[in-house]
């Protein structure tokens, strides 16, 4: 048994023997191309393929780092001309092009088994390309509103669950001389998140995923009702003013100071909260509210991925990699805090002690949500993603350009989903 780690990033070699004493019958060659190149997401993925590796005696594996940066650049090279077994990526649209070009294998087979269907399931429409499965999550994070819990306290407000109740808040909080929302649009994803949350809760996910391949147009009446729910905040002036100005860390101050009561963000915001000396009696996190009752609340929770390139020389352990990655001890282990420090994708796994990542599992993993988004700028065309943003930042500052932005990126979408 063999397994050999090298580095193309650091052009780094090196082999590590790991003696195991279990059986199986897995052999040959395994080979596993992995982008998680910054210490701690690297070490983790070579603990966990370790493990692996000493169940499977017979097996010999070989493991490549690539930069992240420069693994994106390289993907389509490497799954044309000499594909490894098992390779890492991104779920949903980030993954067309390579089920489009027949570089990903149909992996349909592993989620019709039972521990996958019901563990997994919230995750299923995720890796989803017309109906049929292409690759495992192993890990994902929630997104959803951080707020000052003891600025709602003050003010006697609660958690709200609808709409007309986030905007009831957010109308005591701005008589109370606050913004009801930080936010910093300067490098424009963020603004993308408002619109994700928008509209899923006014059309609902399917309609939202059909916007992003280009099956709807932006001046559809429907889009236009997302609009029109967010203008409703933005005349109210519930967001920080000139955010246009400010990257999403330099709009962290205004909540820290108390002098804007809530973000909508990634869970990666808490710990630079925390760092900025926000306790967790302070802080707390509710899901995006209901907007329309007759949707089913879906949810944006990037996703990072294993894959099997159509060209792999071992599927058979490839697809026991894959079951062994989405186990529920694996999961909990590799997504614990000191590991990636994010969220198990199995249903059945547990979550560290942290009150944000156990509420964001129980969201996640309920099954019920009505879908998982990736987030905007994962789930458009890159072309399509970068004007699209532009033109929501855009709305946010001026708002009454909307009809000009909607019938441009109708332009736009027909250029771009035309290729």
């Amino acid at each position: 048994m063999r397994f050999t780690t090298t580095s193309m990033a650091l052009a780094l070699a090196g082999s590590t023997m790991i003696a195991g004493a279990a059986q199986a019958e897995l052999t040959g060659d395994l080979k596993i191309f992995l982008d998680t190149s910054n210490p701690a997401p690297r070490a983790t993925m070579e603990k966990m393929i370790g493990d692996f590796a000493a169940l499977h005696p017979d097996l010999n594996i070989e493991t490549t780092v690539i930069d992240r940066e420069a693994y994106k650049t390289q993907i389509r090279n490497f799954l044309t001309a000499d594909a490894p077994d098992v390779a890492t990526w991104y779920a949903a649209n980030r993954m067309t092009p390579y089920v489009t070009a027949g570089l990903f294998e149909d992996v349909s087979d592993l989620w019709a088994e039972p521990e996958i269907a019901e563990n997994l399931a919230s995750t299923k429409g995720a890796m989803t390309i017309d109906g049929k499965q292409w690759g495992v999550p192993y890990t994902y994070y929630q997104w959803g509103i951080y707020y000052r819990k003891d600025i709602y306290e003050e003010l006697g407000l609660s958690e709200p669950a609808t709409f007309d109740e986030m905007k009831s808040n957010c109308q005591v909080i701005i008589d109370s001389g606050r913004a009801c929302y930080t936010i910093g649009s300067k490098f424009l994803w963020t603004a993308g998140g408002w619109f994700d949350y928008l509209n899923m809760r006014t059309n609902g996910f399917d309609f939202h995923m059909a916007l992003a391949a280009g099956e709807v147009k932006w001046t559809d009446d429907r889009v236009r009702a997302t609009f029109a729910n967010w203008r409703e905040l933005i005349d109210m002036g519930a967001f920080v003013e000139n955010h246009q100005n400010y990257s999403w860390q330099e709009a962290l101050p205004f909540m820290v100071k108390g002098e804007a009561a809530a973000y909508l963000m990634g869970n990666f915001a808490v710990a630079p909260l925390r760092e900025a000396g926000l306790t967790d009696d302070q802080l707390d996190f509710y899901q995006f509210p209901v907007i329309n009752p007759d949707v089913a609340l879906a949810e944006d929770a990037p996703t990072d991925t294993f894959h099997i390139p159509s060209g792999a020389q071992n599927k058979e352990a490839a697809r026991e990699f894959l079951r062994y990655v989405v186990s529920a001890d694996v999961q909990t282990e590799i997504n614990n805090g000191a590991n990636l420090g994010q969220l198990p994708i199995n249903a059945s796994a547990s979550v560290d002690d942290d009150k944000f990542l156990n509420e964001g599992f129980a969201m996640l993993s309920s099954n019920s949500p009505g879908g998982v988004a990736q987030f905007f700028d994962r789930d458009y065309p890159a072309e399509m993603a970068a004007e699209a943003m532009q033109g929501l930042q855009e709305f946010m500052v001026i708002p009454d350009n909307l009809d000009d932005i909607l019938n441009r990126l109708d332009k736009v979408a027909e250029r771009v989903y035309a290729k």
